[in-house]
């Protein structure tokens, strides 16, 4: 098969012939029919994530069709339509079986511990726990956003923001889980106000229905605390780094709730965070990390219900050709607002 291969870490990737992957006993193995772009994976391609083994193929955002069906495998037949959490779970460990597969002791990750879906095809592990079977008519390239952005985003926003009609809520930066987290929030009835420095994105936030957008400069949580009338009740950095975590938790009311939604590597991992403010101000602090296989039926019922659009989130569609160019211009800032997904 044809995928995308990272050779050395920071090098651009390159597009080669691969031998296809092995069923896994209790997993299948998909043709990919769309993946995500996501800055996860440029993480990954600068080796800031430390269970990636060179070569590599990337890509953890996926939708696909079941081609092979390990032997173990129960709930699925050769042809299903599905999508998958970037984690998948292994079932059976204390936080699976508490319900927080999200964090589970054993996950594995397409694109991360294991090969991922910038390739015609992908092999996944424990596919009873963790396939999502895609509603009739949702597209592949609507539905490969959903394993990390959109997903993050929703339970960010509905689990730990516990957002309320009224609320302000803050997001800072506004890529594809920003954009998300805007569009959810404004759903439950929320006032958002969007950060970020380039001009198309504050304007895609203004499509997904933010009250205010700022350009992120300046001192952003001063200027978040005077638009919103002393801060935010829920704030995200939907970014990842050392200044956006700060100002998001800055930018909070007293008792308000900080959501880290982007990731925090390299040299962001360990940022200084102003803990005086949380201590004095009782903030809540937060992680985000993905969402489990049993909460998406909630989620993927507001979809089609049209509450929630997630296909206006996807900026380009592209094709595998063009995959590890557009991983390389996520660091440079150059992959345009909303989310880039190929199309293999």
């Amino acid at each position: 098969m044809r995928a995308v291969v990272i050779e050395k870490f920071g090098v651009p990737p390159t597009l080669r012939d691969v031998p296809s992957p092995a069923c896994p006993a209790d997993g299948v193995v998909l043709r990919v029919t769309a993946t995500g772009v996501c800055r996860s994976d440029w993480h990954g391609w600068q080796g800031h994530d430390d269970d990636i083994t060179l070569p590599h193929v990337p890509g953890h955002e996926l939708a696909g069709v079941v081609v092979e069906v390990g032997a173990d495998v129960r709930s699925w037949v050769v042809g299903d339509e599905v999508t998958v959490p970037f984690v998948c779970a292994c079932g059976t460990c204390a936080a699976c079986l508490a319900g927080e597969q999200q964090v589970c002791e054993r996950q594995r990750q397409p694109g991360f511990t294991d090969d991922g879906s910038f390739a015609e095809l992908v092999a996944l592990h424990h596919a009873d726990v963790n396939l999502v079977r895609l509603p009739a008519g949702m597209s592949p390239v609507t539905a490969a956003g959903l394993g990390c952005r959109f997903a993050t985003a929703y339970r960010a926003v509905t689990v730990h923001g516990r957002v309320a009609p009224g609320d302000w809520v803050a997001v800072h930066g506004c890529g594809g889980v920003g954009l998300s987290a805007v569009m959810i929030a404004v759903a439950a009835g929320a006032r958002v106000v969007a950060v970020d420095v380039a001009p198309a994105a504050r304007q895609a936030a203004l499509d997904m229905g933010a009250s205010v957008v700022l350009d992120g400069t300046g001192d952003v949580a001063a200027q978040v605390r005077a638009v919103t009338d002393g801060g935010a009740a829920v704030s995200l950095d939907a970014l990842g780094s050392r200044s956006t975590a700060a100002a998001s938790i800055l930018s909070l009311r007293r008792r308000g709730r900080h959501v880290q939604v982007g990731l925090l590597l390299g040299a962001d991992a360990s940022p200084p965070l102003p803990m005086g403010r949380v201590i004095g101000w009782e903030l809540e602090l937060y992680g985000s990390h993905g969402m489990a296989a049993h909460e998406y039926p909630a989620m993927l019922t507001r979809i089609a219900s049209g509450e929630l659009d997630p296909s206006r989130l996807v900026g380009r569609t592209i094709g595998l050709d063009d995959a590890p160019a557009a991983l390389v211009a996520l660091g440079a800032g150059s992959a345009g607002p909303g989310m880039t997904v190929v199309v293999p």
